[in-house]
């Protein structure tokens, strides 16, 4: 007897072990319903299989739990098969009318008792789930003593004790199984819902990881990671160009100080070191490759403890923003320039031309040994007066008229000049025109300035045999003016201040001709960039852009 009230037990508890064998893994979760419907109505033919009848006439038998369960758990179309399964298997062991009528009576009050609990029960607490499962148990449970005392034959009043003992006994045994199962499922759910916000957990922590990577891939910093020893431990792509051509693997794992060699660049002290020893945020700007870098070294702080975690290692390229911040100082000086030739032009042409006026006419009624004294007074002031005019030029920031000119035809207009003056130096021109140019707006006399100007430096460049080379070009977009001289070259640290005002390599220079040129181009929308080769010569390259192109 008590192996078969075991085995009772054990079938009860089939649908609870199969759902948490069933519910281990998230992904089978869409089919859990199926598999605990399956598994309550294979549970209630064991039951009804192995029910024994103990010596007081009670049948033994558990199959209303897995009924219980698998209705609560299963949702409608689950409770629906199991209260078929459960119908016909109790209106195939009724022999009595009284059977009949109760178990009518218990179908009337059960069925819209369990389907206005089943929309309840899921949204219910664990107590709550527990006090609907144990109402549900106790109809039963009556169920179960009306049907035990209509099945007595003999029955007499001094044995109603006995009776109600045995009901109370098996009812208490019947709630006391199922508040166990629904236990062991609720724990079951708390579990496989556990996984899930893990599973999801995880999943966001990875695409989160994932659009990091993609951000620090794809972001045009320099971003380096590195942990607390100083190692690297995450490198970008645009950090790995400057160490070509070593590759990530080459790089991760290794210290930040071996990177920082492998670009050639030196620190009096690491500043991922510094971050590591103490301090708070380091910025530095290095040079790197030609180009410049604004550098940032910041800890990783570590949440929890406050502690740092690592030092994380930005480079952001500023050359450009040097380049432009660079031009800003430039254009300032020229506004200074512009101001200063705009309040001294009538203050100091005025006085000269009396000047030079009165000494034109002394220089008449001078002596003849005397006159070469003024010739020298009057070419100073024919001087002053060219620098003036450079001042007036260089402040000119008003729109200048255009007309569609011919940069060859503007060549050959003013080649005689070029050309006189290479004669008195002793040197060469060397002209080359090229074919078909197209047409460009222009204002003829400041393009005929630029070129003596540019000309003019290319001689001064020069020794006495020099040859100045001067070219037009028709590219597709653009048409090219080329100064090519044979002089000792320019050295690549002044190359980058040639245009400034007033920055000049000459002994009598003013420094105002090659800016004067930058202004020029820039008012025809072009551009002027200088080559040079120490020993070799210099080349000055304005490149105009075509009508309807952009340079």
């Amino acid at each position: 007897m008590l192996k078969d009230s075991l085995l009772q037990v054990l079938i009860a508890f089939l649908p609870v072990c199969c759902f948490m064998a069933w519910y281990s893994k998230p992904e089978q979760t869409r089919y859990s319903n199926i598999s605990l419907g399956l598994a309550c109505v294979v549970a209630m033919v064991l039951n009804m299989r192995f029910s024994i009848i103990n010596e007081h006439g009670v049948n033994l038998d558990l199959r209303h739990i897995p009924f219980i369960i698998g209705s609560l758990y299963g949702g409608l179309p689950v409770a629906v098969l199991l209260l078929i399964v459960y119908t016909a298997a109790k209106l195939s062991e009724m022999s009595t009318h009284w059977a009949y009528i109760i178990f009518a009576i218990f179908l009337l009050t059960f069925i819209p008792l369990l389907y206005s609990r089943i929309s309840v029960f899921q949204g219910s607490s664990r107590r709550g789930k527990l006090k609907i499962a144990a109402f549900l148990c106790l109809l039963l449970s009556i169920l179960q003593g009306s049907s035990y005392f209509t099945s007595l034959s003999d029955f007499e009043i001094a044995d109603l004790p006995e009776h109600l003992r045995v009901v109370l006994v098996f009812g208490a045994l019947f709630i006391s199984i199922t508040l166990v199962c629904v236990h062991y499922t609720e724990l079951c759910y708390d579990r496989i819902q556990l996984q899930l916000q893990l599973h999801d957990v995880s999943k966001k922590y990875r695409n989160e990881m994932r659009r990091l990577q993609q951000f620090i891939d794809n972001t045009p910093l320099m971003v380096i990671f590195c942990d607390n020893n100083g190692v690297i431990t995450r490198i970008n792509d645009v950090a790995l160009k400057f160490v070509a051509p070593l590759g990530r693997n080459d790089i991760l794992y290794q210290k930040f100080s071996l990177f920082m060699d492998k670009m050639n660049v030196q620190f009096e002290k690491s500043p991922v070191e510094r971050v590591l020893r103490g301090e708070d945020k380091i910025t530095e700007i290095i040079r790197l490759h030609g180009r410049t870098f604004y550098t940032v070294s910041c800890p990783i702080k570590d949440l929890p403890s406050q502690g740092t975690d690592g030092v994380l290692f930005i480079g952001h390229d500023v050359t450009e923003l040097q380049r432009l911040k660079d031009e800003v100082d430039r254009m300032e000086r020229l506004s200074l320039v512009g101001q200063m030739a705009a309040s001294i032009t009538h203050e100091i042409r005025n006085p000269m031309a009396v000047i030079r006026g009165f000494v034109q006419l002394l220089n008449e009624r001078s002596p003849e040994e005397q006159k070469s004294y003024f010739r020298i007074v009057i070419d100073e002031l024919d001087r002053a007066n060219s620098i003036i005019n450079d001042f007036l030029s260089l402040a000119q920031n008003r729109i200048v008229e255009k007309e569609p000119s011919n940069l060859n035809d503007l060549l050959n207009d003013i080649l005689p000049l070029i050309w006189a003056d290479a004669n008195l130096r002793g040197q060469m021109i060397d002209l080359r025109l090229g074919e078909e140019m197209e047409q460009l707006p222009m204002n003829s006399k400041e393009m005929k300035q630029l070129i003596l100007n540019l000309a003019r430096n290319g001689m001064e460049a020069m020794n006495d045999k020099g040859v100045l080379r001067i070219e037009t070009l028709n590219l597709q977009e653009s048409i090219q003016l080329r100064m090519v001289d044979s002089g000792v070259g320019i050295p690549q640290e002044q190359l980058e201040r040639l245009f400034e005002p007033f920055y000049t390599t000459k002994t009598n220079g003013t420094g105002l001709g090659l800016a004067l040129c930058f202004s020029i181009v820039e008012r025809h929308n072009g551009k002027i960039h200088v080559e040079s080769t120490i020993g070799q010569g210099t080349t000055f390259i304005v490149t105009f852009s075509k009508l309807g192109k952009v340079s």
